[in-house]
């Protein structure tokens, strides 16, 4: 259910050099929606990202998470709020194992001391015991339980985007960032992604998407923003903005316009 928003962005303002990547943008997401910030290439969306998840800095604005001041955190200390984002890029261990990679990030949430591990406490078996068991649901969530002892290197693409987002889900989200999830997926792999982004809203989980494939984006938002030259040209339904000239003319091209009417 969709309530108070989880993510304030206020006056959101990102330069570089004499560059304003991100103009006076202000947004929030609500608790438990699907949010897509859609675009042209360099309109902002995922420089924005960065901001929100401490990547770079703002020149001005405020962005909060559940009134929790963001700006200025360091990532692992966004992350520990329950920030979590994957990237365009894949960033799994290749050497290592499906299993492996989702470990290492559960392990990240480990509240063992180096001492109780080296003394073999009780507390260190048990909790191995819980991570083990969390690492079982979360590739079952995303369908890989059966690729579990493979390498992430004999993965094929789609796949390999699927342990990313098992990976931050090892972080335990309250708030999941996906930029461009299923950039270079094939249209069977994209409907597989749709139906693992119901499951993980099923989950509880607020989602903030930054992608390409309109298909995607119309299928699964609540609602859309739309960005071009760094500032915010338009917010709606999926239909709003379908049927918004302004979005038509400097993104989506005239098949959409009044389609979602």
């Amino acid at each position: 259910m969709q309530g108070a928003a989880a993510l304030s962005v206020e006056g959101l303002t990102i330069r570089f050099g004499g560059l304003t990547a991100v103009d006076n943008v202000s947004f929030e997401v609500r608790e438990g929606e699907v949010l897509s910030l859609i675009g042209p290439n360099g309109a902002g969306k995922t420089t924005a990202f960065n901001a929100i998840t401490g990547y770079v800095e703002a020149a001005s604005g405020e962005i909060r998470y559940r009134g929790v001041r963001l700006t200025g955190l360091a990532p692992h200390a966004i992350a520990a709020l329950g920030v979590v984002r994957t990237f365009q890029k894949t960033s799994v261990f290749a050497g290592q194992t499906v299993h492996a990679n989702v470990a290492i990030g559960l392990h990240l949430r480990s509240r063992q001391t180096p001492l109780a591990i080296l003394l073999g406490l009780p507390s260190v078996a048990r909790e191995e015991r819980q991570l083990e068991r969390e690492a079982e649901e979360v590739l079952r969530l995303v369908g890989l339980e059966a690729r579990s002892g493979d390498l992430a290197a004999s993965l094929p693409y789609g796949e390999l985007r699927l342990l990313e987002v098992a990976v931050a889900l090892a972080a335990r989200p309250k708030l999941l960032l996906l930029d461009e999830p299923v950039s270079g997926m094939n249209p069977a792999e994209t409907g597989s992604f749709m139906r693992l982004l119901a499951r993980i809203r099923a989950q509880g989980i607020t989602v903030l998407l930054v992608e390409h494939d309109m298909k995607m984006v119309m299928g699964v938002s609540d609602r859309i923003i739309c960005l071009n030259q760094g500032r915010i040209i338009a917010t709606g339904t999926p239909a709003e903005i379908q049927g918004n000239p302004e979005v038509v003319r400097a993104y989506l091209g005239e098949r959409y316009l009044h389609k979602g009417a």
